[in-house]
C-alpha cells in the first residue's frame, strides 16, 4: 500500500492523525496534513482506510492495489 496526501486540498480536520498517528500528523504552522509513513505496515492498512474515508476533503488517496476490493478473497 501505498499513501499520498495533497495538502492543498486538506482542510485541517485532523481526523486522519487522531485516527493513525503512526502514518500521519498535522503541520504546527497551519494545521494540514503531514504524512509521516508512505508505506504503513500492512497491520495499519486498515486503519489508513478508515482515514480516507473520514477525510472531509478527500486529502489522502491510495494506490490502485491498496483499495479494500483488492484484499478481500
Amino acid at each position: 500500500m501505498r499513501v499520498d496526501v495533497d495538502r492543498t486540498k486538506c482542510c485541517g480536520s485532523g481526523m486522519c492523525a487522531l485516527t493513525e498517528p503512526q502514518v500521519f500528523d498535522q503541520s504546527e504552522q497551519d494545521g494540514t496534513v503531514v504524512l509521516l509513513c508512505p508505506h504503513p505496515l500492512e497491520e495499519l492498512w486498515d486503519s489508513v482506510e478508515e482515514c480516507v474515508r473520514l477525510c472531509p476533503s478527500q486529502a489522502i488517496s491510495l494506490d490502485g492495489s491498496a483499495l479494500l476490493t483488492d484484499r478481500m478473497p
